[in-house]
């Protein structure tokens, strides 16, 4: 079994909870309702700053060239048709300025930017791709199996739709693929104590973002 799948395991219950939330349930059918899609934007684009600092720093301590290019070109996607995404949803949802630039983060998003920041802030590659790993694999978890039926709800608004087709299909899964053969070497490659902090790391963001999807749903 790949040390990233091992990892999974580790916290198998916290990950399906995730990455079968309702709010995923709903997201996917159109049935969520506005208000808390407003929310969680508005939350999940705080991360956008912290996440590119996180993959900076990855890129920074990865091993070689071939270990940071897709992640690099992954920034590109972040930076540019992902961030335009939520500009677009957040004038079609009439969401404040006020909660565009500065939203009152719910607990779950100050802990995980903290998270994020902590393992940038550790020089550790494994812990930065621990926690990389686990904030893209849980989102390709629960798109995918929606991915190809995502066109065929009738009136499906773009913000819910294309938010599935971000996190689904061949290139995104290819990043995961990377992140994964890259938290696979790192962790082969540790002692047993950095191997235990790693799985911290992946244990922690897996929590956090089972409690992120309850409190936005809440």
């Amino acid at each position: 079994m790949r040390p990233s799948e091992q990892l999974k395991q580790s916290c198998i219950e916290d990950w399906l909870k995730a990455t079968n939330h309702p709010f995923c349930i709903e997201l996917a059918d159109g049935s969520l309702p506005l208000d808390k899609m407003r929310v969680y934007l508005a939350q999940d684009y705080t991360f956008i700053d912290n996440f590119v600092r996180l993959a900076a720093s990855a890129i920074h301590h990865a091993p070689a060239l071939p270990d940071r290019l897709p992640l690099a070109h992954f920034l590109g996607i972040i930076a540019g048709p992902e961030n335009t995404y939520f500009q677009r949803s957040f004038d079609m949802l009439s969401v404040p300025e006020s909660e565009r630039t500065a939203p009152q983060l719910l607990k779950p998003t100050n802990d995980f930017q903290a998270l994020m920041l902590k393992a940038a802030n550790s020089g550790e590659y494994g812990n930065m791709i621990a926690v990389l790993c686990v904030a893209e694999w849980v989102y390709l978890s629960w798109a995918q199996p929606f991915s190809e039926s995502v066109e065929s709800v009738e009136g499906l608004p773009f913000y819910f739709g294309e938010w599935i087709t971000l996190h689904s299909g061949e290139y995104f899964e290819s990043v995961i693929e990377h992140l994964r053969t890259q938290l696979d070497t790192v962790f082969n490659n540790a002692e047993p104590a950095k191997q235990k902090v790693m799985q911290d790391y992946f244990n922690q963001a897996v929590l956090l973002e089972k409690q992120f999807f309850d409190a936005c749903y809440q």
